[in-house]
């Protein structure tokens, strides 16, 4: 995944509490067995003024106006801005996944669901928690000032406003150290993979007949 490290972005406000998962995603998109592709499906019910299935062409759909990802003041936004109890809901991943494919780099609220919480780090996109009252500083100025910015310094943990100021966030620090170094899971793994190339080696050098495949497998 990719790393973080500093991240300078266009703030889009999403201003209703308890937003869950399948707001986020639908269900009806988790059909897909790829990990790819849920960009245009984000928030699909707010986008668009018809039902969404997986397969239509997006290009075509009616826009709902009134939507805030609709709105050009917010095109290219890369940090979400919401309010308390975000990512609620069912624990599907492709949450994330679609946020992340959006283009957003981050996502700001009071609290998030724990499940969300967690998904968000495995996929490389920084769920960041302020206080309630920072957050509504924050939503008072993107909501009153067009191509408001917000610089995320992670190695600082601070966030970062135009005019100076900057509020700080905690985060787990080998959660922080996975994100700077752009790991998943996967990634962690792999970084030993020597280790476990030699362990194999052992195992089969003491254990050959772990090595034999039953009559008929491979052919």
């Amino acid at each position: 995944m990719d790393a973080f490290t500093v991240h300078k972005g266009l703030v889009a406000p999403m201003d209703r509490e308890n937003v869950d998962t399948d707001l986020i995603i639908p269900k009806q998109f988790l059909k897909s067995i790829k990990r790819s592709g849920f960009g245009p499906n984000l928030f699909d019910e707010l986008r668009y003024l018809d039902h969404g299935e997986p397969g239509m062409d997006n290009t075509k759909r009616p826009l709902n106006p009134d939507f805030v990802l609709n709105q050009s003041r917010y095109k290219g936004a890369s940090v979400l801005l919401a309010r308390k109890n975000f990512g609620c809901g069912s624990s599907r991943e492709h949450a994330p996944w679609a946020l992340q494919q959006f283009g957003f780099r981050a996502v700001i609220a009071p609290s998030f669901a724990d499940i969300f919480y967690n998904n968000c780090f495995k996929n490389g996109l920084l769920p960041i928690v302020l206080t309630e009252l920072e957050v509504a500083r924050l939503f008072d100025e993107v909501q009153g000032f067009n191509g408001y910015e917000l610089t995320i310094d992670l190695p600082e943990q601070l966030v970062r406003t135009g005019d100076g100021r900057a509020y700080a966030f905690s985060i787990d620090a080998f959660r922080k150290e996975c994100l700077l170094k752009g790991l998943d899971e996967i990634g962690l793994t792999l970084k030993h993979a020597d280790k476990i190339r030699a362990f194999e080696a052992e195992r089969l050098a003491r254990h050959p007949w772990l090595n034999v495949q039953p009559v008929g497998v491979g052919r």
